[in-house]
């Protein structure tokens, strides 16, 4: 991994948790974390003490108290504070929010749209038992609808995420009808803006390779409405949304390297924190093997060089395991499920090489 050169980094610590068990997740299904604020507090300065220290360009730390799901706790106003306090700068804010509290919380929607931004995503797996199926919650579909309406109320602009897997394509259609149904386009347009809506297969990392066998092949998607694949291809900003694994299989082996493989630092290092004080960053998965450390065990010192030197398992895979090996040992070269990038087949390839070598351990 290159070397953190910019001067600010994230700290996400994992306080409250998820309501949900998505089949999807590339974080983890762990127990929702009990991190208190003196915890918090105490791990933020672990890092200012190390930027005291001098040794590196890193000047400043953005802070949540979050890296699941947004403003899940209770006090979701009390810890946005506390971001504001412990961070420099305004907190981070994305275009997530806590669906579940959206449907819950009639006063949420009015302060997420004041902290901003005033767009929130949300995910539909297909219909009410399909959606709850793979958010593992009996009521998530009927959230992420009244979550909707909420948004529109409050003047937000709702943006749908599909996942495109076998389990969706007899229901694809009625999904969609529902855009018509409750005249959400219409009602975006009253706010100044087009809605958004967009479809993708599953990313296959950590928990969503356990759903490999409802991901679609090339003949199960050739009949797919034209209007959400203008709509996805507009979003994704690509003309192909996914191929097989057989074309991209043959790019990897094509394009690839044995050696240095090309994997560039995000615009902003986050790294996640979880309830134990393990510490990950986000160019991976939470499982094991991308584990740079523990808060109570090591400096913030060797955790910040585990992840500059590739000095964990994961890390290690990514930039110096062949690709080409990696396609020949854990790839089908006729396979023809479709994926959305020959970088999301490789990570599936990395997936399987890692969790096979962490079992012999």
């Amino acid at each position: 991994m290159p070397n953190i050169k910019g001067e600010q980094i994230g700290l996400a610590f994992d306080m409250r948790g998820c309501p949900n068990r998505c089949r999807h997740c590339y974080l983890e299904y762990v127990s929702n974390s009990k991190l208190s604020e003196d915890d918090v507090r105490w791990g933020v300065s672990q890092f200012r003490d190390f930027i005291a220290r001098g040794n590196t360009p890193i000047k400043k730390l953005s802070v949540t108290t979050w890296f699941r799901e947004p403003d899940f706790g209770d006090d979701y106003r009390q810890l946005y504070d506390l971001e504001f306090e412990l961070g420099d700068g305004k907190p981070n804010r994305y275009e997530l929010l806590s669906v579940w509290r959206l449907a819950r919380d009639d006063t949420y929607a009015r302060w997420a749209k004041s902290v901003g931004p005033d767009t929130c995503q949300i995910s539909f797996f297909g219909m009410r038992k399909t959606n709850d199926w793979f958010h593992r919650r009996k009521g998530a579909f009927n959230d992420a609808l009244t979550a909707t309406e909420r948004l529109l109320d409050a003047g937000m602009k709702p943006r749908w995420q599909i996942f495109l897997t076998t389990r969706l394509l007899p229901e694809l259609e009625q999904l969609l009808a529902l855009v018509d149904r409750h005249r959400i386009r219409e009602r975006v347009q009253v706010l100044g803006a087009e809605f958004q809506i967009f479809m993708h297969p599953p990313g296959p990392n950590y928990h969503s390779r356990e759903i490999e066998d409802f991901r679609p092949t090339a003949d199960q998607v050739t009949d797919l409405p034209e209007a959400i694949l203008t709509h996805s291809r507009v979003h994704l900003r690509r003309d192909v949304l996914w191929q097989t694994e057989a074309t991209l299989y043959a790019k990897i082996l094509n394009c690839s390297k044995a050696k240095n493989n090309k994997v560039f630092l995000p615009e902003l290092v986050w790294f996640f924190i979880r309830g134990n004080l393990d510490v990950f960053a986000n160019v991976g998965t939470l499982e094991p093997w991308w584990c740079l450390g523990n808060l109570k065990q090591d400096s913030v010192e060797t955790i910040i060089r585990r992840f500059e030197d590739n000095d964990v398992p994961g890390l290690y895979v990514m930039f110096h395991e062949s690709p080409i090996r990696l396609a020949e040992s854990y790839g089908d070269p006729k396979g023809q499920k479709v994926y959305s990038s020959k970088e999301d087949l490789l990570s599936l390839y990395q997936g399987l090489y890692c969790e096979k070598e962490w079992t012999k351990r």
